[in-house]
């Protein structure tokens, strides 16, 4: 009989392999993040759209909603990052299948934590207007962010080589 003995390295690498396998084969939801919107509550020309602030572009959607809104995880995932930032202010960045990054900013409250494993559909904060949003209508900025370059998607507008991380959300709900 022949007995398979992997060394320790071995078997770390395996459990990784799995486990980044695993990441990419999970089935991705598609929920708008903002209970009960629809398409009249975003602009679909917003994605990319320059000139945008500090940040030249916008890397992501502005959905549009009353203040406290419940915003919720579009899929299953685990709460990377809660917390305050300049532009963003009150934010959450959650780690989802299919190794995107999903971020959610301008909120009004977080409801969720650093370590969550959250699920579809689960609260994770409400709109607001926080961090350069202050002062204007109350809206979720959602980017989804993949740690797995899709090259393809460079193109030659302004930043276009940030697309190859930068996914539009729109084609995901």
């Amino acid at each position: 009989m022949i007995r398979f003995k992997p060394s320790p390295i071995k078997l770390l690498l395996i459990i990784s392999l799995l486990i980044a396998v695993a990441g990419l084969l999970l089935p991705a939801t598609s929920l708008v993040p903002v209970k009960a919107a629809g398409s009249k509550d975003w602009n679909p020309n917003t994605f990319w759209y320059e000139p945008w602030g500090a940040s030249g572009v916008h890397k992501g959607v502005d959905i549009f909603s009353k203040k406290n809104t419940d915003v919720i995880s579009p899929g299953y995932g685990l709460v990377l990052y809660t917390g305050e930032l300049k532009l963003g202010g009150k934010v959450v960045i959650s780690l989802n299948s299919k190794w995107r990054l999903h971020y959610f900013a301008h909120l009004n409250r977080i409801n969720t934590s650093p370590g969550a494993l959250i699920r579809a559909g689960e609260t994770i904060g409400t709109v607001g207007n926080s961090g350069n949003a202050a002062g204007k209508q109350p809206h979720l900025h959602y980017s989804i962010i993949t740690l797995l370059p899709y090259f393809w998607l460079i193109d030659g507008s302004t930043q276009g080589w940030k697309k190859m991380f930068f996914l539009n959300p729109l084609e995901y709900f």
